[in-house]
């Protein structure tokens, strides 16, 4: 385990289960507060950044927010769920009340196969969903690379700064190919 990534908390419920698939992975990880300096984070050095989920919405006003120098690190991020809100917030998306919670199994469409996150997996996956808001704009420079039932944007990326976002719940048992995307990550 040489590499390590870096847990941004936001108080998801979650948070230990996405630190266990990132060790399944043979990858060190370590769990931080989610406004730990971006000093503190470079200077240990991370492969990548994982923002986690949270009960938060992005734009209620004591929203738990990063260090923005989180995103001029250079190493890739991953957003899951709250985190994929995160991303879109920070860098000039936009994101919205969702007019319906998603909550529960649902079924991932990959319309983008040449996304690092989907390699070797299938166009059609099972997984988790647990949000009540929704991206409705995406920052400049992402695309969406895979949708569900209820949004457009399940999964997106910005290939160039290696930034992925996800409006779904890898880590849990309820989405089966999640730990090949941490791999993947």
């Amino acid at each position: 385990m040489n590499e390590q990534i870096v847990i941004l908390d936001f108080g998801s419920q979650y948070t230990q289960v996405i630190a266990r698939r990132v060790r399944e992975c043979n990858v060190y990880s370590t769990i931080l507060h989610y406004n730990t300096p971006a000093t503190e984070i470079a200077a240990m050095k991370p492969a990548g950044i994982i923002l986690s989920g949270g009960p938060s919405s992005v734009y209620a006003k004591k929203s738990p927010l990063p260090d923005k120098n989180v995103f001029t690190l250079g190493v890739p991020v991953l957003g899951i769920c709250y985190g994929v809100q995160l991303l879109a917030h920070f860098l000039g998306g936009k994101v919205e009340k969702g007019l319906k919670r998603e909550y529960g199994k649902g079924t991932l469409q990959v319309k983008d196969g040449r996304c690092p996150l989907f390699a070797k997996l299938p166009a059609s996956l099972q997984v988790w969903n647990s949000h009540g808001d929704k991206l409705t704009k995406l920052p400049r420079g992402f695309k969406p690379v895979a949708v569900t039932e209820n949004s457009e944007f399940a999964a997106i990326e910005n290939r160039a700064q290696k930034f992925f976002g996800l409006q779904f719940h890898p880590e849990v048992a309820h989405t089966p190919r999640g730990r090949e995307i941490f791999s993947n990550f």
